[in-house]
């Protein structure tokens, strides 16, 4: 449980500092965000920045970032007052082999993103790549981010040659926090999508190295998989409330709907407004439990078309979601109808937001299904193969991001990992500063809890107010204490004018490692 529901530690917050504004971007890693912050420095749009820092990541934090991995983003357009859903995620493979010992997911970030710049950007790509390439070429140093990850593994990865030669230090280790990492491989590939797009890398010299590679790495990729892999654009979630609208995406992966059911119930009859501070943090664990316990039902009502997507949300679903809600008590798990085991999530994912002098916001999040995905490098390319979704977590379930607007005005983003405890993350900083008023920096700072209903447990973060651990008690939670719970990051203009520095805020979750960068 500690795996899943834990996030990495850091001693700062990431805020950008005030001053003429541009926009901002924040990311898990630095090094990113620094990167998609000089891109709006440059004149590109938010789409422009996003991108630019993912390739960033895939260079600086390839254990949650790789090219081999997929995603998702949520786009929020002040010009049609709309936001939409871009799905990439790191698909199955048609067939696995009898000899595969880590099977392959087809990786959807390269041609996502690639969908989301050619759409909203407006900077050329391979403006936007070439500073992600520098970055392999030249070498970095290794940030705290994925001297962490890399430490966590760094026994089983030194097991697989290409993986020991990528990510060595000259000492012959894999490198740790400050050692220099230059990626060759990575560089040559990069340097192809720059030129030429990602059609060499889904259909080209670089998709027959690849498939090659995975193969050689006791991996399953097939060529006509990755030709024939395409991003898929949907419509978002959205709720409406007293003109606001918060926007989620809609299934797969199943965590949006999960944080879009928990916030309308929380926006529902000004429940968490009207709550004193104890009982918000009961409402929040309560409303998120029975969303997860929802999941089975919804999932299969969607699968089969028995359901229209907006009606996960409405009034009538939320209110009834939340039926037997006692402000006092805590619903025994067994009465929210939850399955006797709660399946695991994968906790590994990057998170970036942009935001540009136009209003266009861009939230999104990656993932190679597993920390470092299969655990394996394809050879002479240097990219970490993801994981197929399957068994023991493996997957894309706990992404999804979310965006705030009023009318044409963007107001609010924010993106949380970290497994399961993602939406109840993500929704409680959404709520403590759209509903409650707190500083964004401060929402992120604030001890978190979160209810898991097999066991039927709410963990709470280590130093949670004992005034608030009492009242918790009181209503019937078994607390359990845990150093972190989940990691978040998140841009705010209340009053949507993202030129306004003074005005907009843009922060990282002190737990991490990442930065927020004003441009300017």
């Amino acid at each position: 449980m500690t795996l899943v529901i834990a996030g990495c530690s850091a001693d700062r917050s990431g805020e950008a500092p005030a001053g003429p504004a541009l926009g901002g971007v924040v990311a898990d890693e630095p090094r990113a965000a620094q990167i998609g912050r000089d891109i709006l420095a440059a004149g590109g749009s938010a789409a422009d920045a996003a991108t630019a820092a993912y390739f960033a990541m895939a260079v600086t934090l390839p254990s949650r970032a790789s090219l081999g991995g997929g995603g998702v983003c949520m786009v929020f357009d002040p010009r049609t007052r709309e936001a939409q859903t871009l799905e990439f995620l790191a698909r199955a493979p048609s067939h696995i082999p009898a000899d595969a010992d880590r099977p392959t997911a087809v990786p959807g970030n390269v041609r996502g993103f690639y969908s989301l710049q050619a759409r909203y950007g407006r900077l050329r790509w391979s403006q936007v790549l070439v500073g992600a390439e520098n970055l392999a070429r030249f070498g970095v140093n290794v940030s705290r981010a994925f001297a962490e990850d890399i430490a966590q593994v760094s026994p089983a990865m030194a097991m697989q040659p290409a993986a020991q030669q990528t990510f060595s230090a000259p000492g012959g280790n894999l490198v740790g926090e400050g050692d220099p990492l230059r990626q060759n491989d990575l560089a040559v590939v990069l340097s192809r999508v720059r030129t030429e797009g990602p059609g060499d890398f889904y259909g080209g010299s670089t998709a027959a190295k690849l498939t090659a590679g995975a193969r050689a790495a006791g991996g399953s990729l097939d060529a006509a998989d990755l030709q024939g892999y395409e991003p898929v654009w949907r419509p978002a979630l959205t709720i409406k409330d007293g003109g606001v609208s918060a926007h989620f995406p809609l299934s797969p992966p199943p965590a949006g709907v999960v944080a879009a059911q928990t916030w309308a119930m929380l926006v529902g009859h000004d429940r968490f407004e009207d709550a004193d501070p104890v009982e918000r943090m009961h409402l929040l664990a309560e409303a998120e439990a029975r969303a997860a316990a929802n999941r089975d039902r919804w999932q299969a009502q969607l699968a089969s078309a028995e359901i229209d997507p907006d009606a996960l949300i409405s009034r009538r679903t939320t209110d009834a979601l939340l039926s037997g809600y006692d402000s006092g008590a805590s619903t025994p798990a067994a009465k929210l109808g939850a399955e006797q085991q709660t399946e695991p999530q994968n906790p590994a994912a990057a998170s970036v937001i942009a935001v540009d002098v136009t209003g266009l916001a861009v939230s999104c999040q990656v993932t190679p299904n597993n920390l470092f995905g299969t655990g394996r490098v394809a050879p002479g390319t240097g990219i970490v193969l993801a994981a197929t979704p399957g068994p023991g977590g493996r997957g894309a379930t706990a992404l999804g991001p979310m965006l705030v607007s009023d009318g044409p005005q963007f107001r609010f983003a924010a993106a949380a990992s970290g497994g399961q405890v993602a939406p109840t993350t993500m929704v409680g900083v959404a709520a403590a500063v759209l509903l409650a008023d707190v500083p964004l920096t401060d929402a992120l700072a604030a001890r978190r809890v979160h209810r898991t209903l097999a066991p039927d447990l709410l963990y709470a973060e280590q130093g949670l107010d004992p005034e608030a651990v009492r009242g918790l008690a009181a209503r019937g939670h078994q607390i359990a204490f845990t150093p972190t719970i989940g990691r978040a990051i998140a841009a705010y203009c209340p009053n949507g004018n993202p030129n306004d520095p003074a005005a907009c805020t843009y922060a990282a979750d002190p737990r991490g490692t990442g930065l927020a960068a004003r441009a300017d």
